[in-house]
């Protein structure tokens, strides 16, 4: 239940001996400049690519896993900080290419690709290049802003360093006059099985004092990160942050807006749900962390061996292949299981090119563990069916379709669950419950923090301050908006954006979660009518980032650019908390 790092490097050595080869290519590159336009130089050096692409990416991988097994190990940090030194300069000696391309000109360079079939992978990528052509500045600037990438990072890595590795584990003497331990990574358990109000709020405010102890501190990490991107799009000139998150992969912001307007016009169903749960809690206010309590006592615990065999039975319907890919990506070596200290919280699926997918769980034996396996599998499967349909050049699929495998693994196990019910009115009001918050949690929680973004990102690019009363405004705003709950009466709450790691590492990311659920939604229902549908959901896993998102949606039969995709999530959100209000009466 351990990473086998091994199988990426047998031993330091061997990874600080492929570091030095990575530098001496490096030094090689530069030799390229101003020589594109021979076609024999340029078929060259797209093989040198490809061999640069795949060992930075490994190496990298290494040395970010081993240190999110131990945040506290200064030798790991160590070893982050070094690749990520080597990746900008890489950065700095590949930033002729872009230009160069795009100087030769379209028609040579499909010329070139056409003449040579080991070219052919790069196709895409260079339809996409012309794509952001007036984005793409001329070769001293491109060099100019290489020299400072590694810089307009910091912010996220200071992040990490003040969330994670300088957080520590808060004690909590409960009413009882038991003494807990609270960490990031088990603190959502603890509200959902303690029953003293009081009790709750102990453990919610040990965690979010850190944010609220820290806030100027994470409000100028946060602003860091702001201005890092308003550099980058007055420098490329984008109209907006936001347009310049979208445009490489040619998504229309008409799909953020529509998904944020959405979830605004439909949040009549939160409120609903959320005085549904006042009355059969028996609370006096429904306050955001008591959202974890259970609405039936429900003390079943789930081992791991049984997370995965639930998970397998849940796709047992579907095709051998797909059934095949969900056990590859859980092999063992390939999932740390267990919290431990110094760890990186949360879970995540990672996936060098050409290499096994990781995973990192903290798993806790709880039910929303059993989904997170599910959901980092489905990520893990994602990537072991583009690796065998595409090369190295188109491996990598966008964020934005990231999320739909991961979903659509959630979407079977929770319909598995409700199908093999006994019958007991604990159990259906459970399912209910776990799939109305994975709604809450995934569509509208998710839009809040993408709403949220808009409304920071136009404070920088207006040039208003960004203090920590500036972001908490907009948070306070916004939960009264989607819950009509006031976060100011609880403790630390107003610094929910100080919490989510997500705003600080990746801008404008979130909003994708929401998309990916709904485009999922829709092909779990094909699924759903026909098994066999699961070859169009496999077509899309196998696609990689052979084409622009929105394009690969597409051709599954979801189109994201209209509403009726997302309101498909609201609809079926209503059904089921009708089927709750019944179930508890």
């Amino acid at each position: 239940m351990k990473w086998k790092l091994e199988n990426l490097y047998p031993t330091l050595d061997v990874w600080e001996s492929e570091v030095k080869q990575l530098q001496k290519i490096i030094q090689e590159i530069p030799n390229f400049k101003g020589k594109l336009n021979d076609f024999e130089t340029f078929k060259t050096y797209y093989q040198k690519q490809r061999e640069v692409a795949i060992m930075a990416h490994k190496l990298y991988q290494y040395a970010a896993l081993k240190s999110d097994l131990n945040k506290k190990d200064v030798d790991n940090a160590a070893r982050v900080q070094k690749i990520a030194y080597l990746l900008n300069e890489l950065g700095k000696a590949t930033a002729f290419e872009n230009p160069e391309i795009l100087s030769l000109g379209k028609e040579k360079v499909f010329r070139f690709l056409e003449k040579d079939s080991t070219l052919a992978e790069y196709r895409f990528p260079i339809e996409k290049l012309f794509h952001q052509q007036q984005h793409v500045l001329d070769q001293d600037r491109e060099a100019l802003l290489a020299n400072y990438r590694q810089l307009s990072s910091q912010g996220a890595q200071l992040y990490s360093a003040l969330a994670v590795a300088d957080n520590t584990a808060k004690t909590v003497t409960l009413k009882s006059g038991e003494e807990i331990h609270v960490t990031s990574g088990n603190f959502r358990s603890y509200l959902a099985d303690l029953q003293d109000p009081d009790d709750r709020e102990a453990v919610f405010s040990a965690i979010f004092s850190h944010y609220e102890n820290h806030k100027h501190t994470y409000a100028q990490i946060y602003n860091t990160v702001l201005q890092a991107d308003i550099a980058r799009m007055k420098s490329r000139d984008y109209p907006t942050t936001l347009n310049s998150y979208l445009f490489s992969n040619n998504i229309d912001p008409v799909v953020y807006h529509n998904l944020v307007e959405v979830a605004k016009d439909n949040t009549d169903l939160i409120k609903r749900y959320y005085n549904i749960r006042k009355t059969a809690l028996n609370l006096k206010e429904h306050r955001t962390f008591d959202r974890f309590m259970p609405l039936a006592k429900s003390k079943s615990k789930f081992s791991y061996a049984e997370a995965k065999d639930l998970f397998y039975k849940s796709i047992d319907h579907l095709s051998d292949t797909f059934k095949a890919k969900a056990k590859e990506a859980l092999e063992d070596g390939y999932v740390d299981v267990y919290e431990t200290d110094g760890k990186q919280t949360g879970a995540y699926s990672w996936s060098a090119l050409n290499e096994h997918p990781y995973i990192l769980l903290n798993y806790d034996d709880t039910l929303n563990n059993v989904f997170t396996l599910a959901h980092e599998a489905g990520h893990s499967m994602h990537s072991l069916f583009s690796h065998e349909a595409q090369p190295v050049a188109t491996q990598n699929y966008t964020i934005f379709v990231a999320e739909i495998a991961s979903t659509f693994n959630e979407h079977n196990l929770l319909d598995y669950f409700i199908k093999t019910n006994t019958g007991t009115k604990e159990d259906k009001i459970t399912l209910l419950q776990q799939s109305i918050d994975d709604i809450l949690g995934t569509f509208y929680r998710q839009t809040l923090f993408a709403a949220y973004e808009l409304k920071s990102h136009a404070l920088a690019e207006k040039g208003e301050p960004i203090t920590y009363e500036a972001l908490s405004n907009i948070m306070v705003e916004l939960y009264q908006e989607f819950y009509d709950i006031d976060i100011r009466e609880e403790p630390g709450k107003s610094y929910v954006w100080a919490y989510i790691p997500h705003l600080f590492n990746t801008p404008f990311y979130v909003y994708q979660y929401a998309t990916s659920f709904a485009a999922s939604l829709k092909l779990y229902e094909l699924v759903k009518e026909d098994p066999k549908n699961i070859e169009k959901h496999m077509t899309l896993l196998r696609a990689g980032g052979d084409d622009f998102p929105v394009e690969q949606v597409k051709k599954a039969g979801i189109d994201l650019t209209d509403k009726s995709a997302f309101i498909a999530v609201v609809n079926r959100l209503k059904t089921l908390i009708d089927e709750l209000e019944l179930a508890l009466k």
